[in-house]
């Protein structure tokens, strides 16, 4: 039996037949206390290691201060600071210090919200003056003094109606009014360091000093209060924080590789496509781009009928009650784009595919013979995104999904499980992309169907990932309101997750809609639905490929695949003639026989990331040759003009097409070592599968 500190705090460790706390550690041995125990308590009880790496306590799922007493029997573990819930702690404190530091350097700045988000935290201040790039170096600095303070974060409970007189005398208007917004007989949490006190619920670190030297201020930005443009503009600083600043280093670096590879720019450089205003939302394809996208298209098209996929098309605008009897209109009618007409009925431009496909099996009978029936489509769906929430291509309001529904019995899940996983890693590849892991979504607080039913649906998927081989991680709360999903997650070459991919079991959906097949037993019954998407949309996986490549394309995907190019003007119908030559084979050939030096048109296309640049003299002309320059290389090869256009001709041709899988990297532009997501530690989980 363990045996607790001697301190006048910390309880005794319970005899065995006594009364008191049970504690579950993670290793399933359990300690007992002869009452109420903190966290700290407990890992001193462990050992003194542990107390002194402490910094917070898991009670039933549930991350706590580590002074928090825990008052009856739980399963508990101490988190310290090598663990990954430690960096949301690390960073919700570092937005604290960093209020704190604003309103020790500009008195009167009133702080209103300051949440920690994905790799960092942000706090919104209202101030009369703008924050420039400068007092963000001030703030950093200030930062690390309160740090070097190692003030300790105490908890204090305080009257609501206290609270709102206290924070309505010092000024803080938006502080009063979360506070107001509270239940009246709610106590209010409130966090102090040092001097300085901020409305939190919690939990922190120990104390300020815990945040450490990993942290640096990024930018800022304007930010509505609550996120309504109604109401007052506030200043937001944006801030990242990390371990230490080894993790700091690396993450700074991501974000510099990041914005060298931003769609958007690159977008602008190539030529691909374009947003404005008219058209919020949705992207204006160029000729290079749609090239880009189609070649993509019908690349997914040649692997869907390799895998037996039946293509079909369904409208875009929909009746209202189709989207109340499939469930849609009650859980996704705020992102979805309506319109009433003169005959009194409401239509709804269609966020996703599924009700369509539903009413195309719905048509004639189906017997068990036609299952499972795979039906695929390059649906263009709308949905309304907030416009603060677009971002290029990554999030817009017109897609196109390339989705496709598997009707089948509940004893082909399995195996059309495994079939769609198999497809999915070979694409993934094809791109580039062999980093993948899975995550399980099981049922939502919010949805559709029973109990029974979802445990049915949760346990056919399962048995369908254990069939695949598939190792994955739970992702709870997450699945679709229909059904449980899986997700597929990208590691691109710099390190960063991308959830692309997902698979759906569903068993509501068929009983909403009424699809029924006749099974071997002469009665019908209900197919099982899958859903399922690999790329998932069109427009974001191509913002995707794009930053993953940093523009520099794979051949076969490449929208210019070669530029010939004339050194003088005497070999321009030279020129002209290897362009037609590479169009005949089937490559994507321009001619640029501009009056300009050829390191010129060279480095213009090198920009314009061209992956091959046949260049044209008069020695070319006499010899019948070309001479090759590679995207990225200093050399170039001389060869005669058939055998340049076979050789590029081969290496262009779609993974689908061609015996073997692309093997590139799509990442010709690192060669140092990339940001590690490990050591960045994100939520990611590193259980992962390499593609097949």
């Amino acid at each position: 039996m363990s045996t607790a500190n001697e301190s006048a705090e910390a309880p005794r460790a319970a005899s065995a037949s006594g009364e008191g706390v049970s504690l579950t550690l993670p290793d399933g041995s359990v300690r007992k206390f002869d009452g109420p125990v903190s966290g700290a308590d407990l890992a001193a009880d462990i050992g003194p290691g542990l107390a002194k790496a402490a910094i917070a306590v898991v009670v039933n799922g549930e991350v706590r201060d580590i002074a928090c007493a825990i008052e009856s029997d739980a399963d508990v573990s101490i988190v310290t600071r090598k663990d990954d819930r430690a960096l949301e702690l690390i960073r919700h404190d570092a937005a604290h210090v960093m209020a704190q530091a604003v309103q020790k350097l500009y008195p009167g700045t009133q702080v209103t919200i300051g949440p920690s988000i994905e790799h960092g935290f942000y706090y919104d201040f209202a101030r009369e003056e703008p924050f420039t790039p400068e007092d963000l170096e001030k703030i950093e600095a200030c930062m690390a003094e309160i740090i070097a303070a190692d003030e300790p974060f105490v908890r204090e409970v305080w009257d609501r109606d206290e609270a709102i007189e206290t924070f309505s005398g010092m000024g803080e208007k938006y502080k009063a009014e979360l506070i107001e917004g509270l239940p009246a007989e709610e106590d209010v949490s409130v966090y102090r360091q040092g001097d300085w006190f901020d409305l939190c619920r919690g939990p922190h670190l120990p104390s300020t000093g815990h945040v450490g030297k990993g942290f640096k201020l990024l930018k800022l930005a304007g930010a509505y209060w609550r996120g309504d443009a109604r109401n007052a503009m506030l200043q937001r600083i944006y801030g990242t924080a990390w371990r230490d600043p080894k993790e700091l280093r690396v993450y700074l670096h991501q974000l510099e590789e990041a914005e060298k590879r931003d769609h958007r720019r690159l977008g602008r450089e190539m030529d691909l496509f374009h947003f404005q205003e008219e058209a919020i939302g949705s992207a204006f394809w160029h000729p290079k781009g749609w090239t880009l996208y189609r070649a993509i298209e019908n690349y997914m098209r040649a692997r869907l009928d390799e895998a037996g996929y039946q293509e079909v098309k369904t409208p875009t605008l929909f009746d209202r009650a189709l989207w109340e009897q499939s469930g849609h209109w009650e859980k996704f009618r705020e992102h979805m784009f309506t319109a009433d007409t003169e005959d009194e009925r409401t239509l709804a431009v269609k966020p996703m595919n599924c009700p369509g496909h539903v009413q195309i099996f719905r048509q004639g009978i189906k017997s068990y013979r036609d299952l499972p029936l795979r039906m695929a489509e390059f649906g263009s769906c709308h949905r309304y995104e907030p416009s603060g929430a677009l971002h290029g291509l990554m999030r817009v309001r017109a897609f196109t999904q390339d989705d496709a529904h598997i009707f089948c019995t509940e004893d082909q899940v399995t195996s059309e499980t495994k079939e769609f996983c198999d497809l999915l890693l070979k694409i993934y590849a094809d791109f580039g992309f062999t980093d993948v892991v899975v995550k399980f979504s099981d049922r939502p607080e919010v949805r559709a169907g029973d109990d029974s039913v979802w445990d049915k649906a949760e346990g056919a998927l399962k048995d369908a990932v254990d069939a695949a081989g598939l190792e994955y991680s739970l992702n709870p709360g997450e699945g679709a309101f229909y059904g449980p999903k899986l997700e597929f997650v990208l590691r691109d070459a710099i390190g960063r997750d991308w959830q692309c991919g997902t698979l759906q079991v569903d068993f509501v959906l068929p009983e909403r809609l009424d699809a029924e097949f006749v099974a071997e037993d002469g009665q019908k019954h209900r197919p099982v639905m899958l859903h399922r998407a690999i790329l998932g949309s069109f427009e974001r996986f191509i913002g995707i490929l794009i930053e993953n490549c940093a523009g520099r394309m794979p051949l076969w995907l490449a929208p210019t695949q070669v530029t010939v190019a004339t050194i003088t003007n005497a070999a321009d119908d030279y020129g002209a003639e290897v362009v037609t030559t590479l169009r005949a084979a089937g490559l994507r050939a321009e001619l640029d026989a501009r009056n300009e030096k050829i390191n010129y048109k060279i480095r213009e296309h090198s920009l314009a990331k061209v992956p091959a640049i046949f260049v044209v003299g008069a020695k070319e002309l006499e010899e019948r040759t070309v001479a090759i320059r590679r995207l990225g290389g200093k050399d170039q090869e001389v060869l005669a003009l058939t055998e340049a256009v076979a050789r590029l001709t081969e290496e262009s041709a779609p993974p689908a097409g061609r015996s073997g899988r692309f093997s590139g990297s799509a990442d010709p532009l690192l060669k140092e070592k990339r940001p590690s997501q490990d050591d960045l530690s994100s939520s990611r989980n590193p259980r992962r599968m390499t593609g097949a």
